[in-house]
């Protein structure tokens, strides 16, 4: 039977989690768009690869850009994906401490760190990705 220490225990660890699962909703989101772009670059690139050979040899500098966008969209997405998987082992970790009365902070710092540093990384490469789509308006 839990005593009252005990739901209030599990309690507070629903309190300290509220704001990694905000975090994750939002990785989420910028998920969304990043996997959106990629679509759209993939459809773009099989429409210039199933063009005749003249138009496909025209389109080159296009299809480039969109290879070297593709290749950042998937950094990106691989990033924040790291990025989330860490805030949920940010979160499990508040739960396992509380369950076994040990401090997690050490922990709960690193991972929550590794996952600001992949979400910026991951955001730095999706800047670049729209750099290299604003290229693209330019060639034509």
């Amino acid at each position: 039977m839990q005593t009252a220490n005990d739901v209030i225990t599990v309690a507070h660890v629903i309190q300290q989690s509220v704001a990694p699962v905000f975090l994750l909703t939002g990785v989420g989101a910028i998920l969304s768009v990043l996997s959106t772009r990629l679509g759209r670059v993939i459809d773009r690139f099989r429409h210039l690869d199933t063009m005749d050979e003249d138009k496909r040899i025209a389109c080159k500098p296009e299809i480039s850009i969109l290879l070297m966008r593709s290749r950042w969209i998937h950094w990106a997405i691989s990033l924040c994906t790291f990025s989330a998987l860490f805030i949920c082992i940010v979160i499990a970790a508040l739960f396992v401490g509380a369950q076994l009365n040990k401090d997690p902070s050490d922990m709960i710092s690193m991972f929550f760190i590794a996952a600001m540093l992949a979400l910026t990384a991951g955001l730095l490469c999706f800047l670049r990705e729209i750099s290299l789509s604003t290229d693209t308006i330019k060639l034509r």
